[in-house]
């Protein structure tokens, strides 16, 4: 490992990253959050919009304002348009990573982009939640149904095999003490 190791934070949607990040920030660890950042990216970087208008279409974005649902309908059409909208989206996420000097990032699709691949992971950190804490902060968060986050979680890789993946756990089940389990993490770390 080199002397900055590269932490991933990772799990399925509703399993509380963002919760355990704002945790880390209060130990002084900020973590880069690579679905803010592909997003910021989709809008400020011209070369990237070009790209992603070439490949989805010149309606892409309308008056510089990225028209959300045309791109998630073409990356809902096949595997195939999943994976070109990510290789145009995941470099330029991953320079911007490397060029913030964080040293942490969240990626919920950590394996199943293969953005694993683009850089050089020393710990992954995998946060899991019983299936029925995940829908119910899915639906709260997103105003959704439980079928609609069902569906959601269902789409995603499997916790089980994300788990299998991961080099430590952290139980966010609104049971366990999560501060002291980030505690033992950065000790482990």
């Amino acid at each position: 490992m080199h002397a900055t190791p590269i932490i991933a934070l990772t799990g399925g949607i509703g399993c509380g990253k963002s919760f355990v990040a704002q945790l880390l920030l209060e130990e002084n660890i900020e973590v880069y959050d690579c679905d803010a950042a592909a997003k910021r990216i989709i809008l400020t970087q011209p070369a990237i919009q070009t790209q992603l208008q070439q490949l989805v279409g010149e309606r892409l974005f309308k008056d510089g304002v990225l028209r959300k649902e045309m791109l998630t309908t073409f990356i809902q059409q096949s595997e195939q348009h999943k994976m070109a909208v990510n290789n145009i989206v995941h470099p330029a996420v991953a320079a911007d990573f490397l060029s913030s000097g964080l040293h942490w990032f969240e990626s919920a699709i950590l394996f199943e982009s293969g953005f694993y691949r683009r850089l050089h992971i020393d710990k992954i950190i995998g946060v899991t939640a019983p299936p029925d804490v995940r829908i119910a902060r899915i639906m709260q968060r997103n105003h959704i149904s439980r079928s609609q986050a069902e569906a959601w979680i269902a789409s995603q890789m499997a916790q089980e095999e994300i788990i299998a993946q991961c080099d430590y756990i952290i139980r966010n089940d609104g049971q366990a003490d999560l501060k002291q389990q980030l505690r033992s993490l950065l000790q482990w770390i």
